[in-house]
């Protein structure tokens, strides 16, 4: 399988300057939910330290990771599709450091420069492809170890 691809240095430098004139620096801790499943999604991040799980609830109390993000990864796309929630939830494994971009700002930016709209969507749907095929795996991996039981 091809590695992840990286959102940032996928783009071009212009597109990638001024995708990062929205940028702002934030920090989670370890151990610190970043978002829930269902809940608004409104921003988006790109890990510059730490890694983060991507985890789905399989049921109410029990949750299976299906991701593990660290440096260059993107967090978050539901941002740029209706209806704009949550597929996932996310939380901080270790601290984490994150460029956090604001949705409607950048949908905005995108809506006056539909080439650069063009660029992020197509590098996001290449993201996800892969995320899909991991989270595939991975999901396969764990009922064929514990049966489907948990």
């Amino acid at each position: 399988m091809p590695t992840a691809l990286r959102l940032l240095p996928a783009l071009s430098r212009d597109h990638r300057e001024r995708l990062m004139t929205l940028a702002k620096e934030v920090s989670f801790p370890a151990d610190g939910r970043i978002f829930e499943a269902g809940g608004t999604a409104d921003r988006f991040w790109v890990v510059r330290s730490g890694t983060v799980s991507l985890y789905q609830r399989v049921v109410a109390d029990r949750r299976i990771s299906v991701a593990t993000l660290g440096p260059g990864d993107l967090l978050g796309w539901s941002w740029l599709f209706p209806p704009h929630t949550w597929d996932f939830g996310a939380e901080a494994f270790s601290p984490v450091r994150a460029y956090e971009f604001d949705a409607a700002r950048v949908r905005a930016l995108c809506d006056k420069d539909p080439t650069l709209e063009l660029s992020l969507t197509r590098t996001i749907g290449a993201i996800l492809a892969h995320r899909l095929e991991t989270t595939r795996e991975t999901l396969i991996e764990h009922y064929a170890r514990h049966g489907g039981s948990g």
